[in-house]
């Protein structure tokens, strides 16, 4: 990757039993939200293979986003204003002054690429150097014009045509090779947001693509290593991250979301937009029961107000606006990524996992999993909001900070400092030179602190 795809920071390491505090800020359509984080190092967990700290939430900040669609910015001003309101009341309640944050990346058209590339072992065995050189001749392979370089990730290594080899150090042999996912986005669409946020006197730490955020933080290992389709549905966009071996072997993104369903609603019953959205939240589904015939709900149309009396349909008129939309959504876009970046060729993901406020409803379920259960091989899983915990690695997040963060918090779980593999190692494509041992699958940990206490 040349350095004019040199967009998006890197983060330096941070020790193990070093504590600091780390800012994340997610840009997304239907709203901003800002999450404070204290990293304390921990001993390791059995539910946390490999974290060296754990994360205890000091304040949260999140507000109704305004000057985004489809996840990019439209509206410069208005989108700064949104991120100055959500990252103050975070300040406010953690009592720091936040400096610089990590944010994530949903809009800008996500895209994979794989290059691979061949390089002759010097020594006859393995070592770093020989890792390096087949890492940067892999990274010298351009991206499309206009795109910028999120995360370049190693998927595997061959060693004398010998693939899906770890840990190549060490080994005998004559020639190593290696297969490279790179995610992109558009270079217009980065920049805006990072330019959003400088705007507002803070720096940029790193920027993640979502996808990759929520399968770090959602997916358990075996998921991971047997192949899994992570469906992030958002209020304006729709990412698909898909796992295989325990990597990101391919990322995508429509401009589609849980907004669009909801105009859907407001179009099909005549109502208001915000009646619409109450609605959806309260009675939507994408797959029907035997009693929606019978269950009545109550729609005022437009213009009507709040003490005229309102018509009365089935809860059944109700799926069929949701159903076509949701599966528009959630079936042609996992069915065809899983054949493009998986090692073993024709062996799609035998699941999905929903996330996102959208993909769920009250009762728990996901509408988004009903729709899609036929594209996979066995049902949908839906992790439902993260919790607070030794388990989850995250310390102080209560019931009341469940609902406004959940992707904030996949976020911070994956910018937590990991041990790390050889495996893990993969180029900066953006400044061409290939990672040390602080990045872990494309993400380093923050280098000190994000914020100053005031």
């Amino acid at each position: 990757m040349h350095s004019q795809h040199g967009l998006t920071p890197r983060l330096k390491p941070l020790s193990a039993r070093r504590s600091t505090i780390l800012s994340v800020l997610d840009i997304g359509t239907s709203k901003v939200v800002c999450l404070i984080a204290e990293l304390q190092p921990a001993e390791a967990l059995s539910t946390l293979k490999g974290r060296t700290h754990l994360a205890r939430i000091i304040g949260i900040g999140h507000q109704r986003s305004v000057g985004l669609k489809g996840g990019a910015i439209v509206d410069l001003e208005a989108a700064e204003n949104s991120i100055r309101q959500a990252v103050h009341a975070a300040e406010r309640m953690a009592k720091v002054e936040v400096q610089s944050v990590i944010v994530n990346m949903s809009g800008g058209r996500l895209a994979s690429q794989h290059f691979q590339a061949r390089v002759n072992v010097r020594s006859g065995s393995v070592t770093g150097s020989d890792v390096e050189r087949v890492l940067e001749t892999a990274s010298a392979h351009g991206v499309s014009p206009g795109r910028a370089v999120l995360h370049a990730l190693p998927t595997g290594y061959a060693l004398d045509g010998q693939g899906a080899v770890i840990d190549p150090s060490g080994m005998i042999g004559e020639a190593l090779g290696v297969d490279l996912h790179v995610v992109t986005t558009e270079l217009a669409a980065a920049r805006n947001v990072m330019l959003a946020i400088e705007h507002c006197h803070l720096g940029v730490e790193a920027v993640i693509a979502t996808p990759y955020a929520a399968g770090l933080s959602a997916l358990v290992d075996d998921e991971a290593e047997m192949g899994v389709c992570v469906v992030d549905m958002g209020g304006g966009t729709t990412s698909v991250g898909v796992f295989s071996g325990g990597h990101l072997v391919h990322c995508d993104a429509v401009a589609v979301g849980g907004h669009h369903v909801t105009m859907d609603i407001a179009r099909g019953l005549s109502t208001r937009v915000a009646a619409a959205e109450r609605l959806k939240t309260l009675y939507g589904s994408a797959i029907s029961s035997p009693s929606d015939e019978r269950d009545m709900i109550a729609v005022h149309g437009v213009g009507e107000e709040e003490g005229d009396a309102p018509a009365h349909i089935p809860r059944s008129q109700l799926v069929r606006i949701i159903k076509p939309r949701v599966e528009e959504v959630v079936e042609p876009g996992p069915r065809p990524a899983p054949q493009r970046g998986l090692r073993r060729p024709g062996r799609a993901p035998r699941g999905a996992d929903g996330r996102g406020e959208p993909a769920r409803r009250p009762a728990g379920g996901s509408p988004a999993g009903d729709a899609g259960a036929g594209a996979y091989r066995s049902p949908p899983r839906d992790p439902g909001p993260a919790r607070g915990g030794q388990g989850s690695g995250l310390l102080g997040v209560g019931r009341p900070a469940r609902l406004p963060a959940g992707r904030p918090r996949r976020i911070l779980r994956t910018a937590r400092p990991r041990r790390l593999r050889r495996d893990r190692h993969g180029p900066v494509p953006a400044a061409g030179r290939p990672l040390d041992q602080g990045q872990l699958l494309g993400f380093r940990a923050p280098r000190g602190a994000g914020a100053q206490t005031k």
